[in-house]
């Protein structure tokens, strides 16, 4: 199995504005995604987003660090990095969200890389990457179902 990268393509029934708004803003982030997300959605940016209670041990609090925002079309950043370090492509993964009008709505162009860069052993790379499709092939579904909750009430 190749564990280079993860990509998805899924459609979005919101123009590339709302679903551009909805991947690059914490108030929204945390609607579909983590449980908090702190970040400031500029190239160069940086901020945190946590999965659990972070009252508790058991949150995982993961930095980030903004590549490009160039609304509405793509919005990336790296992540999976020690914090206290500089987000570089060996020692992070890069998230890329690429938006697409397509009819009514947008093709959200879905992909993270950088896991053979990680320098892991074979093993941890291998459950990383497991670990991140699993949880991409959860969190995707949400964003387009936040999305559509969202358009409705607008």
């Amino acid at each position: 199995m190749e564990y280079g990268s993860i990509e998805r393509e899924i459609h979005v029934e919101a123009a590339p504005e709302v679903v551009y708004e909805v991947i690059s803003t914490p108030e929204h982030l945390r609607e579909w995604w983590p449980d908090e997300a702190e970040l400031q959605p500029v190239p160069g940016g940086t901020g945190v987003i946590s999965f659990g209670d972070k009252s508790t041990r058991e949150a995982k609090v993961v930095p980030l660090t903004v590549v490009e925002a160039d609304p509405p079309r793509r919005f990336s950043f790296r992540w999976v990095y020690d914090e206290g370090e500089a987000a570089t492509p060996a020692n992070s993964l890069l998230v890329t969200f690429e938006l697409v009008p397509s009819g009514a709505g947008t093709l959200l162009r879905f992909t993270e890389s950088g896991f053979r860069e990680k320098g892991w052993e074979a093993a941890v790379l291998e459950e990383q990457y497991r670990d991140h499709v699993t949880g991409w092939d959860y969190f995707l579904p949400r964003l387009v179902t936040y999305v559509a909750r969202l358009v409705s009430t607008r």
